[in-house]
């Protein structure tokens, strides 16, 4: 603590009390934000997986799903539990230089709000049919290669907040295109996909300084705005859905909850470990995930 030693020679007097040198404190013990490019890049591959190439990293989290319908009360719907399953690769390119790739797949449980067991079929308060639950199982779900360049000649950087001993930083993602489900005149009629995804990830400030290595302890926020899921059997009914959660980066496999790990074990097999790192295949969601399985069953 050798930044602290100057402060054993301050005084406190009425012009320097206790709380201007806590102020003092933070100010000598402030994290710096990482700047804009390559330390951007290193920054984010330390929260979201690991340095070290081919490292399995496991996000979970738990929350609950509403409902919102207009003229009535918000209704909670579902617990949720879910988890990210995930590595990160170097990618060495002669222009952009040197970033890296995430691949992963998720699984989210649908669990009933008062017992806690995973459904199997759920009841639809508004149309009264009890339909088949179909649970978020999506492989893969990879990200586009992250460059110290990213797009438009621009540097790429991360909006983070850092106060005292921790930071923070808050992402939103609108996305607005055709709905795997929809016909080709959507542009006309409507039916687009439309979801709102939002992310709070918040950390130990210490673990900015990029020579401590991988982030740990690293918290994330987990918010989605979306219309009805497709197996509620909703059609074109008036009224969305929101999804509230919170969890962290976890050591290893084993620490999700014993439910998941579970369903994993019992009806997911391969999602206790990522996709290979050279992964080309397309993105799946929950819309083309539930497409696939109606198409195979009809």
């Amino acid at each position: 603590m050798s930044d602290l030693r100057p402060l054993r020679f301050i005084r406190l007097t009425p012009a320097l009390s206790a709380p201007c040198l806590l102020a003092l404190a933070l100010c000598v013990n402030a994290a710096e934000v990482p700047a804009p490019g390559a330390d951007s890049v290193q920054a984010h591959r330390r929260i979201q997986c690991s340095l070290e190439d081919g490292k399995p990293v496991v996000f979970g989290w738990t929350g609950h799903a509403y409902s919102r319908v207009p003229g009535e009360p918000d209704r909670l719907l579902f617990t949720v539990d879910g988890m990210n399953i995930r590595q990160c690769g170097t990618v060495n390119d002669p222009d952009k230089g040197t970033g890296f790739r995430l691949v992963s797949k998720e699984i989210l449980l649908y669990r009933d709000p008062v017992s806690g067991e995973v459904l199997d079929h759920w009841e639809n308060p508004w149309t009264g049919e009890t339909v088949r639950v179909l649970h978020v199982a999506n492989d893969p779900v990879n990200q586009p290669v992250v460059f110290a360049t990213g797009r438009k000649g621009r540097p790429f950087s991360l909006p983070f907040h850092v106060s005292g001993d921790q930071w923070w930083l808050t992402l939103t993602i609108p996305l607005f295109y055709h709905d795997p489900l929809g016909g080709q005149y959507q542009q006309y009629v409507g039916g687009q996909y439309h979801v709102t995804e939002m992310f709070n990830f918040m950390g130990d400030a210490a673990d900015l300084n990029r020579d401590v290595g991988d982030m740990t302890n690293v918290r994330i926020g987990w918010v989605r705005i979306s219309g009805w899921l497709p197996w509620m059997k909703m059609g074109d009914r008036a009224g969305e859905m929101y999804f509230h959660t919170a969890g962290r980066k976890l050591e290893s496999y084993d620490q999700l909850p014993e439910v998941i790990r579970n369903e994993i074990a019992t009806h997911y097999p391969g999602y206790d470990a990522p996709p290979p790192l050279d992964d080309q295949r397309t993105n799946e969601t929950s819309w083309t995930y539930f497409k696939k399985v109606i198409g195979n069953e009809d």
